[in-house]
């Protein structure tokens, strides 16, 4: 439920820092804040020219054969940089599947792998890393058959991230969770891409009755040529997600009504959203130490606006901002995005670097 974006292109830090001193930026970059489409649920950065597609997702129950994927909203979200999404970069939803073989009837042979079982997919329980390459890579590219991996990591501190519902809903202590990075290699449309997934698993165990689910789950693509250029646009995008507070609010009480809990108390909500949010703060060094994007670079600014410490790229020696959540990344000294006619607008204000 709770959107947590991790950089994404992992490798070792020394590969790190020669692909950072190699790698060739924009000199200019534009950034918009938008809106999801479908229902205010976050805003993000798109990069000037890019675009969007898909959004918060709805399952009716009555279709998909069943409500166990019908409680909770899902997101399908993709910023890409051309129809085609040359580079891009893709939200993936959270989805239940079910292990039934604990169970009575699947022992029986009665729901085999791949059949439905109210609503969602029979599969045996998978560690993360397998199931980006059996279950997520086919979802996001059907048409791809036999991506090359390159390289595939641990990631303990998503793991870290989803425990913390478990000080605020004990039974999720007794779950197990397993996260993961797999890097691939294919040819999609003549092109050849890079591309990492990143996949938390979520285990219910008998205490779920064989459910469990992907958390936290997205992509990072571009062609080959332009992996270590893209690094820094995409760990801005990655990075920029700002939630909805009241879709949120909103979101959790229609879950305990359609869970059948609508009586139960609210009274935490807000609580639980402020606790993670400085969590994730406080340990966003921890995550970003296991992640490619980060050794590419960033830096700790200042925004004129709030007052508030932002973390952006370091790629780039300048870096502005707007009161509505814009950025313009450049490299030259004599540019101004108040007196650039392209920007269209006056209250540019550059981020100073925070003091150490």
């Amino acid at each position: 439920m709770f959107i947590l974006l991790l950089s994404a292109l992992v490798c070792d830090a020394a590969d790190a820092q020669t692909a950072r001193k190699s790698a060739k930026v924009p000199e200019l970059m534009r950034f918009k804040r938008v809106a999801e489409p479908k229902e205010g649920a976050f805003t993000i950065l798109v990069p000037q020219g890019w675009q969007t597609a898909g959004g918060i997702v709805r399952v009716d129950p009555n279709r998909s054969g069943g409500a166990g994927n019908a409680i909770a909203a899902k997101c399908d979200f993709t910023v890409k940089r051309d129809a085609a999404g040359t580079a891009m970069l893709r939200l993936l939803p959270d989805t239940n599947f079910i292990d039934t073989r604990s169970m009575p009837a699947g022992q029986m042979g009665l729901f085999p792998p791949g059949s439905n079982y109210n609503g969602m997919t029979v599969y045996p329980v998978m560690n993360a890393a397998s199931f980006l390459e059996r279950v997520a890579f086919r979802y996001a590219h059907p048409g791809v058959a036999a991506p090359r991996m390159l390289e595939r990591k641990p990631l303990p501190s998503l793991v870290n991230e989803m425990r913390l519902m478990g000080k605020w809903i004990p039974i999720v202590n007794q779950f197990n969770y397993d996260a993961a990075v797999v890097k691939f290699a294919y040819l999609e449309g003549g092109v050849s891409y890079t591309e990492s997934m990143v996949a938390g698993v979520e285990d219910m165990s008998k205490l779920g009755a064989g459910m469990w689910s992907n958390k936290r789950s997205f992509l990072a693509r571009a062609p080959a040529s332009e992996t270590d250029a893209l690094a820094p646009v995409a760990f801005i995008i990655l990075n920029s997600i700002q939630i909805n507070h009241n879709w949120m609010a909103g979101e959790l009480r229609g879950q305990m009504t359609r869970a059948g809990i609508a009586s139960e108390t609210l009274r935490y909500i807000q609580q639980i959203d402020r606790e993670i949010t400085e969590h994730r703060r406080r340990t966003n060094a921890e995550i970003n130490n296991d992640m490619y994007l980060t050794l590419t670079g960033q830096e700790d600014y200042v925004n004129p606006y709030t007052n508030e410490v932002e973390r952006g790229s370091n790629e780039w020696k300048h870096r502005w901002v707007t009161p509505g959540g814009d950025e313009v990344y450049s490299n030259r000294d004599d540019f101004d995005p108040n007196h650039d006619p392209n920007a269209r607008r006056s209250d540019w204000k550059q981020t100073p670097v925070r003091k150490r």
